[in-house]
């Protein structure tokens, strides 16, 4: 891409591909969430919550995973219309101002910052399985060893190589994840039908509450993760594409053809990380919940190797460890990625720097992917306990998300960028609001 794709003009105007095959090879963005989905969350948060749980919150996960896209595509599409960047439109949202920006920015902003725990225990993960796989290093080597490398990737700008091949490692996990659940059948973990629908009633026990609401707010498209859509969207190319807004038919008809490319790569990585974490929650109510184990401490990576050994056998043990490198390094990677654009973004929108240009949006973007992998790793050495940090996190999401969800209200009611939408959109759209609310009022009233 030859062209700032936050700045959109006139020369960046591109009309949308015709048809269904030419669509594919403009997605991405959805992969790129892909890979920091299918990673502590998926892995790690929902097999611990089946472990605990059984069958019976199945439907916590199943509900996360597709209830919250529409919040998702809504983000997408106000980053298509608008070309805004996700803090810039923030700062629009109606409200309180603290030293002239909107409460919205600053109370993003700091729930994102307190992740930072959540980010320790994926970079403490890591090391852990880099431990098994390679025992010549310490776990604090291999912690420091994972946040430099993402640093240095991220400031050498890898990314593309880093995406491909982390998806195809994800792609390979996956299969060993969908082949593991099916092979569950001849083992003494088998379940059947009747367990799945059990697990879809609307009933969780009071002990269960906090961890659900965790993985609720980690798990499918997570706050960070819908906040992050944005950014990807915009270098993606799909704003600068669409062109500047000038109220003709022909930006009009670009802006539903590119809306409906954005659709599409939703769609299909929404598929793809439902099925895996509905794979990994089976996994861990089959195998580890029948079993008593609950992966907790640093015994976190071979406890849940358990639900591939007892199914594809012992052998499978390394090839479980060098999927979950992947998964869990892609998750880090692409988290990272996505906060330098954040704090950048939000650095420009609070007056510290200029972030409409190029080169010190670049400086500032190296300057942070240093900062918060030396802050993830010192809050594993700090607290070293990653099932807890990571969970943390998806408490921190579960109320950032209620945060997104009255942003996109605002985005499409009251900024009047909305192109024509089908009726079953707003249906979803409200479906998807009600539910985030309704999870967040439930968790507070059942621990109060």
């Amino acid at each position: 891409m030859n062209f700032d794709p936050y700045q959109v003009t006139a020369a960046t105007i591109k009309d949308p591909p015709k048809g269904f095959l030419q669509s594919f090879k403009f997605l991405g963005p959805g992969f790129i969430l892909s890979a920091s989905i299918v990673g502590s969350g998926e892995l790690i948060a929902t097999t611990i919550l089946g472990a605990k749980a059984g069958f019976a919150a199945f439907w916590i996960i199943v509900l996360s995973c597709f209830i919250k896209v529409a919040v998702q595509l809504q983000y997408g599409k106000h980053a298509i219309l608008s070309g805004e960047s996700t803090i810039r439109a923030f700062n629009k949202v109606p409200g309180i101002k603290i030293k002239g920006k909107s409460w919205m920015v600053w109370s993003v902003l700091g729930l994102q910052f307190l992740k930072i725990i959540q980010l320790g225990g994926m970079v403490g993960s890591t090391a852990l399985v880099l431990k098994l796989l390679f025992p010549f290093f310490s776990i604090p080597v291999w912690a420091i060893i994972v946040g430099l490398s993402t640093s240095v990737l991220i400031y050498k700008n890898y990314y593309p190589l880093i995406e491909k091949g982390s998806l195809v490692m994800i792609g390979f996990f996956t299969i060993m994840t969908l082949v593991s659940l099916f092979l569950l059948s001849k083992t003494r973990y088998a379940f059947n039908l009747s367990d799945v629908i059990h697990g879809m009633r609307f009933h969780l026990s009071p002990e269960l509450i906090l961890i659900a609401i965790g993985a609720f707010g980690i798990t499918g498209v997570a706050a960070d993760e819908t906040i992050a859509y944005n950014y990807w969207c915009l270098e993606k190319g799909y704003a600068a594409f669409t062109g500047p807004q000038d109220n003709s038919p022909e930006r009009e008809f670009r802006a539903q053809g590119w809306i409906n490319v954005m659709y599409l790569d939703a769609i299909v990585a929404m598929i793809i990380y439902t099925m895996v974490t509905a794979a990994f929650y089976l996994l861990g109510a089959a195998i580890l919940h029948t079993r008593g184990d609950v992966p907790q401490g640093n015994e976190l990576i071979e406890k849940i190797a358990l639900i591939y050994t007892e199914s594809l056998g012992p052998g499978i043990k390394s090839a479980y460890l060098v999927g979950a490198f992947f998964v869990l390094y892609s998750s880090v990677f692409a988290t990272l990625a996505a906060m330098t654009r954040v704090f950048s973004d939000g650095f420009g929108v609070l007056g510290w720097f200029d972030f409409s240009n190029i080169l010190q949006r670049r400086r500032v973007v190296a300057l942070l992917a240093f900062a918060f992998p030396t802050l993830w790793v010192i809050m594993y050495f700090a607290i070293n306990l990653p099932v807890l940090m990571i969970l943390s996190g998806g408490v921190v999401g579960s109320v950032m998300l209620i945060l997104v969800a009255y942003a996109a209200i605002h985005f499409k009611y009251q900024r009047k960028l909305e192109v024509k939408v089908s009726l079953w959109f707003n249906v979803l759209f409200w479906l998807s609001i009600l539910s985030i609310v309704f999870v967040a009022i439930y968790g507070i009233y059942s621990l109060f």
